[in-house]
């Protein structure tokens, strides 16, 4: 048995890791000391490498869903005999409401099953495997508890019924009844210089976490009142499960070699923390959360740089802004249907990215009336990041997509250049003197010339992807989202209808021809792009589908198969829920403006948002 595909699978969140469990009631990945940290249960990559699965014995079907306003899955099996209905929760603090759930979680699974109809034979299979599955632990049994200790890392499993040990598992069957309920509590610690891992009643991990998400989602009940609340709020708080709550740092995914194709091997590790998506992330959290969560991001993200100089920036961080994070591949896992290599770390993080500067910037300037007075520290920062992209923006790099076999003129690269030294100008003295200013401004309409000519292709009737390149690219959509060219610019309203023809299918668009799936993203990109550009209607109808492609828990991966709907890498992706939360915005605000100008209103003809012609 395997994990199943990557959309079968739940996502559970404590704010230091998360936990992915399938439809069957397997825990596929677990890596509990922190979102990167090694994995006690790998099963997603490896069917050796560790799962704990609770369901019943027999044939069964599962339904599942999360308890309102929650990170807390309740699956109910159904099978011949009855039904049975499992609760999974990772456990926050005890008593943590609100801001603070997330800081000082314990590291422990709770697990409740439930008879609801019936009487169901049920099998537990209890499998550590420590270290990405090298190391599998003696278990022992004491106390109703089992030991599983090996390494640096020590679980503990508690149960409210016998657990059978062997060579590195326990199993158990029992009957669930109607009215009856087990409890089962798993619980991590380090080997050394820490105590016991805690093992509080599951009951209890399941109140404390629903009360402390609900407290959360509370908070920020009343934050976004556009189109599409429901997917708005649902996804602000995934973001919020995939932040590391000591840091404030949201990661990109909860996973690591996910392929964005089965078989393939673009296969790389997601679990840190990127600033290419910085100023998106903070759109997403001001629209949707409250300005503290966008706050925090940018404490995080200023510390974490500390003061740079003429050495590129880097552009991804470890959950708590480490910065060396070389790849090693795991040789032992055989991958995602037989994805490899399997990786940990990214070498991503050596690459000159020139876009981040203009992220960070976007960031301060959506940011500014929090950052008056402006600490020095940030100042300095916004300074040199400024500077940078005025003395190096005629360099390569390997863009936003982290292109590894060479540098190019990217014009997404560019073009956020030339959105640092637009948001330097903007802030004025508050970042530097007159002098300061004028030069940011010449290099900054310097970029613009450079962009308008070298980045746009008469025979496409787009701009492409780099400087002398006629290969599309998705990236350049965000030109009208930055400010660097209205959406209703005839040359923007080219690119859009050509990227869309070439490289849309189904609604889903790929970054570039050869791209194997629809990158979500992308296609929430065009949408806004469609928004910005008055064709709101249309805008409304294509986002309504996108929003539907998620599982039926509401996540996204990074990438969605136009053909099949399968679900295809890291998960769950920020960045895609990033993506669908900012462009509900954009497409509130651009339904508001128009009829505000008391425009018509245009149906959509069936099939509009079906594009084909891609050259795939």
């Amino acid at each position: 048995m395997d994990s199943g595909p990557i959309g079968d699978h739940g996502f559970l969140a404590d704010g230091r890791t998360a936990v992915l469990v399938d439809r069957a009631g397997s825990v596929n990945w677990w890596c509990p000391l922190r979102f990167d940290g090694p994995s006690v249960f790998g099963r997603l990559l490896d069917d050796d490498a560790g799962h704990w699965s609770i369901q019943p014995a027999d044939h069964f079907t599962s339904e599942r869903s999360y308890l309102d306003d929650t990170l807390v899955l309740r699956t109910i099996f159904t099978t011949r005999q009855g039904s049975v209905a499992v609760t999974d929760a990772l456990a926050l603090e005890p008593g943590a409401r609100g801001h603070e759930i997330g800081l000082r979680s314990p590291r422990v699974l709770g697990r409740v099953v439930e008879g609801l109809s019936g009487e169901v034979p049920v099998r537990l299979d209890y499998r550590p495997r420590f270290e990405y599955g090298r190391v599998t632990a003696y278990l022992t049994g004491h106390e109703g508890v089992v030991h599983a200790t090996a390494g640096g890392c020590q679980l503990s499993l508690r149960a409210d019924v016998p657990l059978e040990c062997g060579r590195g598992d326990a199993t158990a069957t029992f009957t669930v009844r109607a009215g009856q309920t087990y409890r089962f509590t798993l619980g991590h610690a380090p080997t050394y210089d820490a105590d016991p891992p805690a093992l509080p009643d599951a009951d209890r991990v399941v109140a404390d976490a629903v009360a402390g998400w609900r407290s959360w989602a509370d908070l920020h009940a009343d934050q976004y009142r556009g189109l599409f609340r429901d997917e708005v709020r649902h996804s602000a708080l995934i973001l919020q499960g995939m932040t590391y709550r000591p840091s404030s740092a949201i990661v990109a995914a909860a996973t690591t070699s996910l392929p964005e194709e089965p078989g393939g091997d673009r296969n790389y590790d997601y679990r840190y923390v990127w600033v290419r998506d910085f100023s998106l992330t903070l759109q997403a959290l001001w629209r949707a959360a409250c300005p503290d969560e966008a706050n925090r991001q940018f404490t995080w993200v200023a510390r974490a740089m500390g003061r740079i100089g003429d050495e590129p920036v880097p552009i991804m961080y470890g959950v708590q802004g480490e910065r060396d994070l070389t790849e090693h591949p795991l040789d032992h896992l055989s991958g995602y249907a037989d994805s490899r290599p399997v990786f940990v770390g990214n070498d991503a993080w050596r690459q000159r990215q020139s876009d981040v500067l203009g992220e960070i910037l976007d960031a301060a300037w959506l940011m500014r009336h929090y950052l008056d007075p402006m600490m020095p520290d940030v100042r300095q920062l916004l300074r040199d990041l400024a500077d940078q992209a005025a003395r190096n923006w005629q360099r390569p790099d390997a863009g936003m997509w982290e292109a590894r076999d060479a540098e190019r003129h990217y014009v997404s690269s560019k073009v956020q250049c030339w959105t640092a030294l637009d948001r330097a100008v903007r802030f004025g003295p508050r970042l530097g003197d007159q002098t300061d200013v004028a030069r940011w401004a010449a290099a900054r309409d310097e970029i613009r010339e450079a962009v308008l000519t070298q980045g746009w292709h008469e025979r496409l009737g787009a701009y492409t992807g780099a400087f002398g390149s006629d290969n599309l690219d998705a990236s350049v959509l965000l030109m009208p989202l930055v400010g660097f060219l209205p959406a209703d610019d005839p040359r923007m309203r080219s690119t859009v209808r050509v990227i869309e023809r070439e490289l849309s299918h189904e609604g889903l668009l790929r970054r570039w021809d050869g791209d194997p799936a629809g990158f979500v993203i992308c296609s929430f990109w065009l949408v806004s792009c469609l928004a910005l550009a008055g064709e709101v209607d249309r805008a409304h109808h294509m986002f309504g589908r996108l929003a539907a492609r998620v599982n039926d828990l509401g996540l996204f991966a990074e990438q969605i198969d136009p053909r099949t709907g399968e679900q295809l890498g890291n998960f769950p992706q920020a960045f895609s829920h990033i993506g669908l939360i900012n462009a509900a915005g954009r497409l509130t605000e651009a339904a508001r403006r128009r009829d505000a100008a008391g425009q018509p209103r245009h149906p959509v003809p069936a099939g509009t948002e079906r594009t084909e012609g891609a050259r795939s």
